[in-house]
């Protein structure tokens, strides 16, 4: 059996190495191919295409890189008609997947859909044009399943992969001895995110914010987990220019998470990773002006950051656009910091979102509906 894999950024080729595994203990003789990095590599996925530094989100940023995505695309459509996979596995980046479920849906090959567009947050109509498009959802969420059945989709909800994902390997204390941080000092996590437009708009200001937050605390320690899709180099020479003591990190990040005090992170997956970890997050993001613009009249949900989303209510700071400056990351920041009433109270909330997020064994529960409709077309063959 032969499965196509199609990752876009960091995230995605977190969560497509975990189903790889799955896949793996499932069908051993399975074979995965398709696009995704190094977590996906490590798991047994052979990486056609390598998506280090290609992560592209926006109206605006996606327009000035059309070229580039639709060379990939046919890239990968000539790949399906070599390697003639059972099934397309979609994960999250959806603008350009759901453009390659089109071809994989001409070409006969079955499409699941995992992390699928959020069409509970903006754009509703589009979950009718996904479900004609992708034989079945593996849904993450409770209301992003209610959204895609209504739309006539075939769903399955599976619970959140990051139940099983997200979890310490070490002990507080051997994770304090590994990255060499002084438990008896404040622990604060940079995020910037996984995709080089964030780095260069989101990291500056998390820099800059963090020298003021050493002018107020200058015990405080800063810690900055480096993604598969960028470079160290990169994220150093930026770093360098703000003279402040930030540590690059590269494993041990679930660990890193649970020794954190606070982590001040781009609006994506890693808000909902540090949450289950139980780090309070100062959640910011910048795009371009058109894009917030458009964004501002078709998203119909009041916050951004998933930990909200979740909880149904803001229970951890949101700043985007010229909100997300460094005063006002370092101001929520220290609040949290400084306030044990506020902080206590957020990881309260915390712990009830996770709760919320469902039972283990989601990343299994999704390999079993891949395997499933893989099946049905073996059948046909």
């Amino acid at each position: 059996m032969k499965i196509m894999l199609s990752a876009g950024e960091a995230s995605g080729d977190m969560h497509g190495a975990s189903v790889a595994g799955a896949l793996k203990l499932l069908q051993p003789d399975i074979e995965l191919f398709g696009m995704g990095s190094k977590a996906m590599l490590a798991a047994g996925v052979r990486v056609d295409y390598d998506i280090a530094g290609q992560g592209i989100m926006g109206l605006v940023e996606v327009i000035k890189n059309l070229g580039h995505l639709f060379a990939l695309r046919d890239k990968l459509a000539d790949l399906m008609d070599k390697e003639c996979p059972d099934a397309l596995v979609i994960i999250d980046y959806p603008d350009f997947n759901m453009r390659l479920a089109k071809i994989a849906k001409k070409k006969g090959i079955p499409v699941i859909s995992y992390i699928s567009p959020s069409a509970w947050a903006w754009r509703r109509g589009r979950a009718k044009e996904v479900a004609k498009i992708v034989d079945k959802i593996a849904a993450i969420f409770p209301f992003e399943a209610e959204v895609y059945q209504a739309a006539g989709a075939d769903v399955t909800f599976v619970g959140h992969p990051l139940v099983d994902i997200v979890k310490p390997a070490l002990s507080a204390a051997e994770a304090c001895r590994h990255f060499n941080a002084d438990p008896d000092r404040p622990l604060v996590m940079i995020m910037p995110g996984s995709r080089q437009q964030e780095i260069d708009k989101l990291l500056p200001v998390m820099l800059a914010a963090a020298r003021i937050i050493l002018d107020r605390l200058p015990a405080c320690q800063f810690f900055l987990p480096v993604a598969s899709t960028i470079s160290r180099e990169i994220l150093q020479n930026i770093i360098d220019g703000y003279h402040v003591p930030v540590t690059l990190t590269s494993d041990y990040t679930y660990d890193l998470m649970g020794i954190a005090d606070v982590a001040i992170a781009a609006s994506g997956t890693a808000t909902l990773e540090t949450s289950l970890m139980g780090a309070p997050t100062v959640i910011i993001y910048k795009m371009a002006p058109l894009t917030y613009f458009l964004g501002k009249f078709l998203v119909k949900i009041p916050n951004i950051g998933l930990p909200n989303i979740v909880a149904g209510r803001r229970i951890v700071p949101e700043l985007l656009q010229d909100a997300a400056n460094p005063e006002n990351i370092a101001a929520e920041t220290l609040k949290l910091l400084t306030d044990s009433q506020v902080y206590n109270q957020v990881q309260a909330d915390l712990a009830a979102v996770k709760a919320k997020l469902g039972q283990v064994g989601a990343v299994k529960r999704v390999a079993e509906v891949i395997l499933a409709v893989a099946q049905k077309k073996e059948v046909v063959r």
